[in-house]
């Protein structure tokens, strides 16, 4: 096989991956899907900052605290976890509702007081508040006298 045809099957590999991945995301919303599929897919998640936090806001409706986990490593907080379906149906007339294993990441811009950063779920939305990592001051002390000698 020449190389001409190799980066030819491999742009055609590359383009049916993209197909396929195009095709899975439209499928729900045409008629009746008969096989659930379980994959993963990324909340809506909405990132703020006010003057001393910055906030992480995400749609996690319909799941238990023990379903998702929050993670902070260097400056990523990773949101993760499964949402299953509770009818668990053998066909769908429509599925706009993902269900399966999810994730979400966002780089914090900058430092946080870690132990300072809250985590609440309420109706439906994770809200993790990350408070900014406030600079502290060092007390330079002055001496009574000072050495002057050159």
């Amino acid at each position: 096989m020449s190389q001409d045809d190799k980066e030819l099957e491999e742009r055609i590999h590359r383009a049916r991956k993209r197909m396929n991945r195009l095709f899975n995301d439209i499928m729900p919303t045409f008629g009746i899907v008969s096989t659930r599929q379980q994959r993963n897919w990324r909340p809506p998640t909405d990132v703020y900052e006010t003057e001393e936090s910055m906030i992480v806001k995400v749609e996690i409706a319909g799941m238990s605290e023990e379903d998702f986990t929050v993670s902070l490593s260097n400056r990523t907080l990773t949101i993760s976890g499964v949402r299953r379906d509770p009818d668990c149906k053998l066909s769908y007339q429509q599925l706009e509702i993902p269900y399966g294993h999810f994730s979400t990441a966002v780089f914090l811009p900058y430092s946080v007081e870690r132990n300072e950063i809250r985590a609440t779920y309420e109706n439906g939305f994770l809200t993790v508040t990350l408070p900014k990592l406030r600079p502290h001051r060092v007390q330079v002390d002055k001496t009574a006298s000072q050495d002057s000698t050159c």
